[in-house]
């Protein structure tokens, strides 16, 4: 099974949010560099459930990518930028980037489904995670 599908199954499994699954994908790499465990990253993702500001802003998956990204890239590339061209990457596939926007809560037409929205991002993730390139 694929890393991306994993992320969702994880997500079902553990009833955590979107943001959390694509986090937890990465616990390997993660613990190994800095010491955070999988409880670490789940109470650092927990406040993106919903999307940051509880649809109000970034779709969580996004920002939990964004996050490994930051923890695991090398500095070569400063993290903005590649959080730039992730973003663009993940609007041209999901068709927005706030959660608001992604689940229609103005225009009732869905783009995509929470499930896909963690697999891009998990995908996403990397290919902008230096050492994976």
């Amino acid at each position: 099974m694929e890393r991306c599908d994993l992320a969702v199954e994880r997500k079902h499994q553990l009833g955590c949010n979107c943001c959390q699954a694509v986090l937890l994908e990465f616990v390997p790499e993660i613990s190994s560099g800095f010491g955070l465990d999988a409880e670490a990253l789940m109470r650092l993702g927990s406040g993106f459930g919903s999307g940051m500001g509880s649809m109000e802003a970034t779709c969580g998956a996004l920002v939990g990518a964004g996050m490994v990204v930051g923890m695991l890239s090398d500095g070569k590339v400063p993290t903005v930028l590649k959080a730039r061209a992730m973003s663009t990457e993940f609007k041209a596939l999901v068709g927005a980037v706030r959660c608001a926007d992604i689940k229609g809560v103005k225009t009732k037409k869905v783009l995509c489904s929470c499930d896909n929205c963690v697999r891009y991002a998990v995908q996403i993730a990397e290919k902008y995670i230096d050492p994976l390139k």
